[in-house]
């Protein structure tokens, strides 16, 4: 989150839609689990309302190779992944290309150690 913003502001819809990072507006805001999600259209609110999850980040939209390091690092939006039909985030350029050298894996051990890291600080 950014200033109470997910995603540091970017809407979440427009990585599936765009294919790019879009700033969103507070004119297209909506409170998901605890916060502000912004987007640049309606009609990308409006499919988010529909579906939060199959929009939101992995992660908390949290850093995807740190989360499968075993901790929460921010991210940067211009490093962004569709994986599988999920968004996912990383710390930035390096991180990603670590990440994406073994991206099923390092999935997998994301997935595995979330639920315990997801509520630490």
């Amino acid at each position: 989150m950014d200033d109470g913003n997910a995603i540091h502001g970017f809407d979440a819809v427009a990585f599936f839609t765009e294919h790019k990072p879009v700033k969103g507006t507070a004119s297209f805001a909506y409170v998901y689990k605890g916060a502000n999600w912004l987007f640049s259209s309606q009609q990308n609110l409006e499919a988010f309302k529909r579906m939060p999850d199959s929009y939101a980040p992995q992660y908390g939209g949290y850093c995807a190779y740190g989360a499968a390091q075993g901790h929460k690092a921010p991210t940067e939006a211009d490093t962004w992944s569709i994986v599988n039909g999920k968004l996912y985030f990383n710390y930035n350029s390096s991180v990603k290309k670590k990440w994406v050298e073994d991206q099923a894996a390092m999935i997998m051990k994301a997935n595995a150690n979330w639920p315990g890291i997801k509520d630490k600080e």
